[in-house]
């Protein structure tokens, strides 16, 4: 496989070279750093603050050679009863397992709980995702929410003041009821800006609402669009650009 060009300058930060190789967020990769299974030039670095020359040293991660690929981006429609993990010890099924034998090594782009379904962003871009991401860029994600009952007023309004939980203070940035006729419950179109671990089903769990299904269809610019569970696409250069911050 084609190996993809660094730009200048020639030294860069260890955990940005491992970012650009896919092995993760830079926050990832420094993680790997300080757990000790990076080696430059066959000795082990733990400092966060090394910087190498790819064109003239080694880096290997556990053993292994680390190249710089060619960066990839999809789209992927996850269905619910998958893990957003590249690999689980306890053997669930995983977003990789509905990926082509061939596919890539790739990441997510955040995840989706088990419970939840739509649109996965998935590369091996690792600044990319990273930039996606961080709360700094405030990249918009959109959910259809379907609940056990309606919000209350108050709650609403609640969600978006932002509601304090486990030490964390949660909220949306913007919520409204979708027009649909419903034998129970209501589904809402929620948007946020950030995402916290299970940070919808958290929200409504706090003004005493069940989230009964939750959905993805929106990342920034990038819609799910007709994609069925299970489907994938490649994104394209136009969409990559879209959610590509300046560095």
């Amino acid at each position: 496989m084609a190996c993809a060009k660094l730009s200048p300058p020639s030294e860069i930060r260890l955990q940005k070279f491992l970012a650009s190789a896919g092995l993760g967020s830079r926050r990832a990769c420094e993680r790997l750093i300080g757990l000790g299974v990076v080696a430059v030039d066959g000795r082990v670095v733990t400092d966060q603050g090394v910087k190498i020359n790819p064109s003239r040293q080694s880096v290997m991660v556990e053993g292994c050679p680390v190249t710089v690929d060619a960066h990839v981006y999809w789209l992927l429609y996850k269905p619910t009863g998958y893990i957003c993990t590249c690999d689980d010890p306890d053997q669930r099924a995983t977003f990789r397992d509905l990926l082509p034998s061939d596919a890539p090594r790739l990441f997510p782009v955040g995840r989706l709980d088990r419970d939840s379904e739509g649109l996965l962003l998935l590369t091996n871009d690792g600044e990319w995702a990273q930039h996606i991401q961080h709360p700094r860029y405030v990249v918009e994600k959109e959910y259809l929410v379907w609940t056990d009952r309606a919000l209350p007023i108050t709650a609403t309004r609640q969600l978006r003041q932002g509601v304090e939980d486990r030490g964390e203070t949660l909220r949306v940035k913007s919520l409204r009821r979708e027009p649909r006729k419903m034998a129970t419950g209501a589904c809402y179109r929620v948007v946020l800006t950030e995402g916290r671990n299970r940070h919808i089903r958290r929200l409504f769990s706090a003004v005493a609402v069940q989230v009964t299904r939750l959905r993805r269809v929106r990342v920034g610019s990038i819609k799910l669009g007709g994609l069925r569970p299970g489907q994938y696409r490649v994104l394209t250069a136009t969409e990559v650009a879209a959610l590509r911050v300046s560095r």
